[in-house]
């Protein structure tokens, strides 16, 4: 089957997000006509943890599917408070664990607690996780219930990156973590594009690369869409 000049051309996709994000992440690029290579360079583990006084509290903020994934059978302590999720795969993830979703968000969990009713909420969260603003009759208090573990770049990544690639990034950590195994293995960035989930997320990944582009919104949808346009246009050797 012959290619067209946009096929032949076009640069390969790097899914670094942690399971199970990873290989949904990659069958919908796949699904886009994309080159994809995938690995994690993270694993997600559980913590340890004792669930408050559920009496306590009005509501559950969750800012990842991962704490109803990973959270384990603390959660029972827990049933019965409504979830305000950040997004559809978290609901699920929520509604999977016995939970009902009260709310689901868009935009991470800052615009949804600027808009919570009066009240105590629990938020559970993952091991490294940004602070909330919060309007004054609100009160957030934060659980930590699973974290990622960095884990070194596979040789099959490796491999990926001897030529022009675009990588997705859904995290700051993801960007930390990628830009230190990049140098560790003496990669040069130049060559490399990044397709980032959010401002913050860019700004993380420092300086060096090629390109870098923001998607317009907070979904992996968008993120996908972006790196599409972005593996099309990526200056390739010969191109």
């Amino acid at each position: 089957m012959s290619l067209t000049p946009s096929q032949r051309f076009s640069a390969p996709l790097l899914i670094i997000r942690p399971e199970p994000g990873n290989a949904a992440t990659a069958a919908a690029a796949r699904a886009l006509g994309l080159t994809v290579h995938a690995a994690p360079l993270f694993a997600m583990a559980a913590t340890h943890w004792d669930a408050p006084d559920r009496a306590a509290y009005t509501a559950l903020l969750a800012g990842s599917a991962n704490s109803f994934r990973l959270g384990g059978p603390q959660l029972a302590g827990l049933a019965g408070l409504p979830v305000h999720a950040v997004g559809e795969a978290t609901a699920q993830a929520a509604r999977a664990a016995g939970f009902a979703v009260a709310r689901i968000g868009e935009g991470g969990l800052q615009p949804m607690v600027l808009d919570l009713p009066p009240g105590r909420y629990l938020r559970l969260a993952g091991e490294k996780h940004l602070p909330l603003a919060l309007p004054e009759h609100v009160i957030v208090d934060d659980i930590v219930v699973y974290a990622a573990r960095p884990v070194p770049m596979p040789e099959s990544l490796a491999a990926a990156l001897r030529q022009p690639a675009v990588i997705a990034l859904h995290s700051g950590e993801a960007a930390v973590h990628f830009a230190a195994e990049i140098g560790r293995l003496g990669i040069t960035a130049c060559d490399h594009a990044l397709a980032c989930l959010a401002p913050r997320i860019a700004k993380m990944a420092g300086i060096g690369w090629q390109h870098i582009e923001i998607a317009h919104e907070r979904t992996d949808e968008a993120v996908l869409a972006l790196a599409r346009q972005m593996c099309q246009k990526l200056w390739l050797p010969g191109n």
